[in-house]
């Protein structure tokens, strides 16, 4: 029988759910990992993906991070829909019954660093959600009517993969996904950090990882 999770606060569950329903209208099928060690509980989602490891597309985690009233030690891949289902129970008990694990996605298997992050630039949010937005109108434009699943797959995967900024080679797919998981915030800039050929955005609600393009436009 796995532990559950014991929250601080109500407003924990809220903002979980807050969060991962963000995540849901982005994935409809879309897994979450929950990994805690400790009074730290880091709770990962993935709007972008490529299929398989070696798959040639961008992958974009993005990640919150709350401290529980007691240790526990879990690592899960879950669907999202089952924690959305236990979340309303566990803002009046403050314990979140961990669901059974689901088939893990292939972004479940990638292991972002866990030090040597160093600060590079900082970008406004009114940019990102720029980027985000310009993004979803050329995915928009660039499908035709009709399109099979493996070729609008192809075609988001070679948009999202694009540049927005060739000096720190950041995908498009990393502005979608601070866009859509609500991690931007008005007036606040989003920090920018580097680690071997990984880029990460922060900011006060979240973190998105991304690995850095390779393409050059």
């Amino acid at each position: 029988m796995k532990p559950a999770l014991s929250l601080n606060a109500p407003q924990q569950a809220t903002d979980l759910n807050n969060f991962l329903s963000r995540a849901k209208k982005m994935d409809e099928d879309g897994v979450v990992r929950l990994r805690a060690f400790g009074d730290v509980l880091a709770v990962s989602v993935a709007p972008i993906f490529t299929s398989n490891l070696f798959a040639d597309g961008p992958t974009a985690i993005g990640m919150r991070t709350l401290k529980l009233a007691e240790p526990t030690e879990v690592d899960s891949v879950v669907l999202i829909s089952e924690v959305l289902q236990r979340l309303p129970q566990a803002e009046q008990s403050l314990h979140l019954e961990i669901p059974l694990d689901h088939k893990p996605a292939s972004w479940t298997g990638i292991s972002a660093p866990r030090n040597g992050w160093k600060s590079v630039e900082q970008i406004s949010e009114e940019k990102i959600s720029e980027w985000a937005k310009k993004g979803i109108k050329d995915v928009a434009e660039s499908l035709p009517d009709q399109v099979g699943g493996p070729v609008a797959a192809r075609i988001r995967a070679q948009i999202w993969s694009r540049p927005v900024d060739l000096g720190l080679m950041l995908p498009g797919a990393a502005a979608f996904a601070m866009a859509g998981l609500g991690f931007l915030v008005k007036g606040e800039p989003v920090n920018v950090y580097r680690a071997n050929n990984w880029l990460r955005l922060s900011s006060s609600y979240g973190h998105v990882l991304t690995k850095e393009s390779s393409r050059i436009a």
